[in-house]
């Protein structure tokens, strides 16, 4: 796999994430690894963090296999018209774009190719991203070839792409929402004594602690709940006052507003 050239169309925060995340892994080295970037000050960065950036996406598409395409949604098709006479079936495409369909690339290349949809999120720089992924075109070995690639960057999951919109929800902003819990966690820590260092650790901590509890264990959340309550105590009388406020209800209304607006979108 490290032999493999790679070539990651948009340079911004989720591409970004994803070459710290190869790199990090050991899927490739750094010399087989292009970003391209049309911005001259987000080049000069990328550059003092030893990345190979290049503006031109036609030669980083030409001298790769591999081709990632990591754009917002309303400059996605701009880049397929410049890239598309580039691309040949020896090409492996993987859009980790939010809300375009299979179909709509396609057509816009004007021919079919190897392609993965893939929705992972930021925590890919860690090798922690929970990624989607569904398949098009591609034979067995490329799909293990693309299920290698982003096992090492966190856990994969294979779905069919009428599920892209949800996975979008569950993994792309899942994490932000994950985020803002630990955010209020330290809050509530804050007010009740801790400072806002220590506050940040433990509630990062807890929030690690209780995903891993769950990952290792497969036990459903309540399974584990129940190992810290008890009757009368000072657990449940605060998980119940939580609820009283729609701790869980205004979670799923988040969760099923940002899925509308994707599905509406796509």
């Amino acid at each position: 796999m490290d032999s493999k050239k790679i070539a990651i169309l948009g340079a911004g925060n989720l591409g970004l994430s994803i070459a710290e995340g190869l790199l990090k892994a050991k899927v490739i080295k750094n010399k087989n690894l292009v970003l391209t970037e049309k911005r001259i000050a987000r080049r000069e960065f990328l550059i003092e963090k030893e990345f190979n950036i290049i503006a031109d996406n036609c030669k980083a598409v030409s001298e790769s296999e591999i081709i990632i395409i990591a754009v917002k949604p309303a400059q996605i098709f701009l880049l397929l018209n410049e890239i598309k006479k580039s691309l040949n079936k020896n090409h492996i495409l993987v859009s980790c774009v939010t809300g375009i369909k299979s179909s709509q690339i396609f057509d816009a290349l004007g021919k079919s190719i190897p392609m993965f949809r893939v929705m992972p999120n930021t925590g890919i720089a860690i090798q922690e991203s929970m990624s989607c992924i569904s398949s098009f075109h591609a034979n067995e070995e490329q799909e293990e070839l693309i299920k290698n690639m982003f096992s090492k960057l966190g856990h994969v999951l294979f779905i069919q792409e009428d599920l892209m919109a949800a996975a979008t929800v569950m993994a792309g902003c899942g994490i932000a929402f994950a985020l803002r819990f630990i955010r209020a966690a330290m809050q509530g820590g804050i007010e009740i004594g801790f400072s806002s260092e220590a506050a940040q650790t433990m509630a990062a901590q807890i929030a690690k602690g209780a995903a891993d509890l769950v990952i290792s264990s497969g036990h459903h959340p309540e399974r584990e709940i129940d190992k810290v309550t008890t009757p009368s105590g000072i657990t449940i009388s605060g998980l119940n006052e939580m609820e009283h406020y729609g701790f869980s209800s205004s979670l799923i209304k988040g969760m099923v507003t940002s899925f509308n607006k994707v599905k509406n979108g796509e």
